[in-house]
């Protein structure tokens, strides 16, 4: 036995050899579980679109839309307000529409593959306050948008897109202070070798933070998260708790070395520019078909123009295909960030094996080893695999640099168990 360790100290490492060891560690049912989740996932994405689709024809061809406008036009006689007010009844009763479809996909779903953490009371609660935020951003996004289609009919697709960056830039300056407080509480990271390490590595990366936030996600979820959000005075490193109790302080270190990246990358910023591509060729779409939607069904409708608030639903009718359409171009997106990031973090957190096991971790409801095409059409960010063999080529070309315990081929435990789900 010492013979073949010193054996296998001595030898040459061999970065899918210890791909394939760490892969190893999620095998028979907890492999096909993770599998059968994620590819469940795929055919979500088609009756998601299909469930949309049809509720919003359903807005339309049954009048429902129409009498919400009337409404909006009762409550205020200010033409301006009347898209804001209109959407009171189309958020609050198109959720209602998909409330089946929503509850199975966000609650049992989530419990059948013990994902969840959540009582349906405390998931319902959750909803709500979801749907509030979502009421008040539609309310102020209809009232803009329909300002901007009354003052330039010709070219709101332009102008419109425009408006709409903007106040996505602005959500994101906000959404760190206002909105994720609203689900999670967020406490100051006790004082420790961990946080030091952390605000070390921000601090070597330019990152204006002097304190590390903790969430309480566990209380929703059993799912690794981080983040490094805002903009400014905004700006704020957090983890989740699940984070913390699941995971090793080279994992955790690995984890924020990544969502560092994403902030002196300026991935958000990026994001915002890719997305404002896509979403000025949307409005395109919208201003081309929409006109010819209402010649052939506006007076069945009851919806004369593109500037009728009512005619909202059959701007999502269009943007839910639109979307399904162009998945594969948003998760390509979004992918070559993740893989940027991924990069950058493992430069930051000098964790290869860290990285490594904590993407084994992420496996657990993401298919480990998907096909080519596959991982290029449905996963937003890289595989287990494709982050596992990135981990292990950096120690590869690293390996000098690396602490001698740290050189050979780690054989990783099996992931550790997850909370249940009546936790």
């Amino acid at each position: 036995m010492i013979i073949a360790l010193i054996a296998a100290a001595a030898a040459p490492f061999d970065p899918e050899v210890a791909t394939r060891a760490y892969l190893a560690t999620l095998q028979g049912a907890a492999r096909a579980k993770s599998d059968a989740y994620f590819e469940g996932g795929y055919w979500l994405l088609l009756w998601g679109a299909l469930v949309g689709v049809a509720s919003h024809w359903l807005m339309l061809h049954m009048g429902w839309s129409a009498a919400w406008r009337d409404w909006a036009g009762r409550v205020t006689k200010h033409g301006w307000l009347q898209p804001g007010v209109y959407a009171l009844p189309y958020v609050v009763l198109g959720s209602l529409i998909v409330l089946p479809w929503t509850i199975y996909t966000g609650f049992f779903r989530e419990h059948q593959y013990g994902l969840s953490n959540q009582s349906f009371g405390g998931w319902l609660g959750q909803e709500g306050i979801a749907l509030g935020v979502t009421l008040v951003m539609t309310a102020i996004m209809l009232t803009v948008i329909f300002a901007v289609i009354r003052r330039a009919p010709r070219t709101w697709w332009l102008w419109g897109t425009a408006a709409l960056v903007a106040m996505m830039a602005f959500a994101l300056v906000l959404q760190p202070l206002f909105i994720e407080p609203l689900f999670n509480k967020y406490t100051p990271m006790q004082a420790g070798p961990m946080r030091e390490q952390i605000l070390a590595m921000a601090q070597a990366n330019h990152i204006p933070a002097t304190n590390v936030w903790v969430v309480d996600a566990s209380k929703q979820s059993k799912r690794i998260s981080a983040n490094v959000a805002g903009f400014g005075p905004t700006i704020r490193i957090a983890l989740n708790d699940n984070l913390l109790n699941r995971s090793s302080p080279a994992e955790v270190k690995a984890v924020m070395g990544h969502e560092m990246g994403h902030y002196v990358l300026g991935h958000v910023w990026k994001l915002i520019l890719a997305f404002s591509a896509i979403a000025l060729v949307a409005a395109l779409i919208l201003w081309r078909l929409t006109p010819w939607m209402l010649a052939r069904w506006g007076s069945r409708w009851r919806i004369e123009s593109v500037a009728d608030p009512a005619v909202v639903p059959a701007f999502a009718l269009i943007l839910t295909i639109f979307i399904l359409v162009l998945t594969p171009v948003f998760n390509t997106v979004i992918r070559s960030e993740e893989n940027a990031a991924d990069a950058f973090g493992l430069d930051a957190a000098r964790e290869p094996d860290g990285f490594a096991s904590i993407a084994m971790k992420l496996s657990e409801y993401r298919k480990i080893e998907p096909g080519p095409i596959e991982e290029a059409m449905f996963f937003d960010h890289p595989s287990g695999r494709t982050r596992v063999r990135a981990s292990m080529d950096w120690k590869a070309r690293h390996l000098g640099e690396l602490p001698t315990d740290q050189r050979g081929i780690v054989t990783p435990p099996p992931p550790a168990a997850a909370p249940s789900a009546a936790q």
